[in-house]
């Protein structure tokens, strides 16, 4: 238990990871994804001190920092050593929450996780939402779930160096059991969908890792970009790629460079995916959801190029599996996890054949976890 590594801790604070079940590459398009918060997280115990300093233990890395409110942007702890990679993401959460004006609290904590790192599953996210809303707790300030979203946003972009998009912290703030969360990145318009009834979600980790700060991300933005600053003239008034209808985009796509074409066709289509969603998961249609899942992958496969053989081979094994509605890579891309719409009866089987095919196909060992939609973050006092 986390409270037991930290004595007389007094509050623990659990902040889930997320996969996405449709809608990739498009938050930084201002598009709409349905990610779902699930039972993997982040659990903060923590003691308040009245020092003025994090003094923080990382017990999965068995690593340990201290560091001041008074010299976040150092990016330094208290022995003015640079802070360790892991503890940038509480430091820079705390530094977004101090540029906003919010009252921070010291104290003794130690953190926990079972969200695989580096698999798409949005662990970082989880750390800085685990912290905000720890310190929220703690200094007693209201704010709303969504705004505590974007200052930990905020914090990755600008103190980390992470260029993600808003989804990751949302949906670990406002997850709601049994649901996924469409969510208009633009607008922060956002409502809990239930899924369908007697299925589950299942996570497999292809073992294959990537980062997030790579160029490849960053040139896919890139693509994106050129390919709005190209279609504006002709289409008046579009502020990002999600104002681009299908039809429209079929009648200018050969504008713009084939590579840059391919890029911008995925995130259209997949805005147009999302929308075509939301009625089928309104309707319980499990069967036609799960098509769009497939459809997903392999636009993000053909067109935005993000995936891998290793995770090509797990959705292509899921998909000839009883039970199996839909099947995709989630995350960024470039390695780390499938998620997989599946029947709750037939889970059990389709996790072990899963697992059997995937090491005879690539010599590799999948780590597959059963999953359910969770609530989002939570703080527990312990008084």
């Amino acid at each position: 238990m986390i409270d037991q590594s930290l004595p007389n801790a007094q509050f623990i604070s659990t902040a889930p990871g997320r996969v996405n079940l449709l809608g990739e590459h498009v938050d930084y398009n201002d598009g709409m994804v349905l990610p779902a918060a699930i039972d993997r997280a982040v659990r903060l115990a923590a003691k308040p001190t009245l020092d003025g300093r994090v003094h923080l233990r990382a017990i999965d890395l068995n690593q340990s920092v201290t560091f001041n409110f008074d010299y976040l942007s150092a990016k330094r702890d208290i022995n003015g050593e640079p802070l360790p990679s892991w503890a940038l993401y509480p430091a820079g959460t705390a530094w977004s929450l101090q540029e906003e004006g919010l009252a921070l609290t010291g104290f003794d904590g130690a953190f926990t996780s079972d969200i695989p790192i580096g698999a798409g599953l949005s662990s970082s996210a989880a750390v800085e939402v685990a912290f905000a809303a720890l310190w929220q707790q703690l200094g007693g300030w209201q704010i709303e779930r969504v705004k505590l979203a974007q200052l930990c946003q905020r914090g990755e972009n600008r103190y980390v160096g992470v260029n993600s998009g808003l989804m990751d912290q949302f949906a670990s703030a406002n997850g709601v059991a049994g649901h996924a969360l469409y969510f208009d990145t633009r607008s922060l318009f956002w409502q809990p969908v239930p899924l369908p009834s007697g299925t589950v979600i299942v996570v497999a980790d292809s073992g294959v890792r990537h980062s997030l700060a790579n160029s490849a991300y960053n040139d896919r933005r890139a693509s994106c970009e050129q390919a709005l600053s190209l279609l504006s003239p002709h289409l008046p008034g579009i502020r990002a790629l999600r104002d681009v209808s299908p039809s429209d985009f079929a009648k200018y796509a050969d504008l713009l460079p084939e590579i840059t074409q391919m890029r911008a066709r995925h995130v259209v289509d997949e805005c147009y995916r999302v929308a075509q969603a939301l009625p089928l998961l309104k309707s319980g249609d499990a069967s036609g959801f799960g098509q769009l899942m497939l459809a997903c992958h392999v636009s993000l496969r053909e067109l935005y190029q993000v995936s891998c053989p290793e995770l090509d081979i797990l959705v292509d094994l899921a998909m000839h599996l009883p039970g199996c509605w839909g099947a995709r890579l989630t995350g960024a891309g470039f390695g780390g996890c499938t998620v997989n719409l599946v029947q709750e009866d037939k889970a059990g089987d389709f996790i072990q054949a899963l697992k059997v095919g995937y090491c005879n196909k690539t010599n590799r060992q999948a780590e597959v976890y059963l999953c359910q939609a969770s609530q989002g973050v939570t703080v527990k006092s312990l008084a």
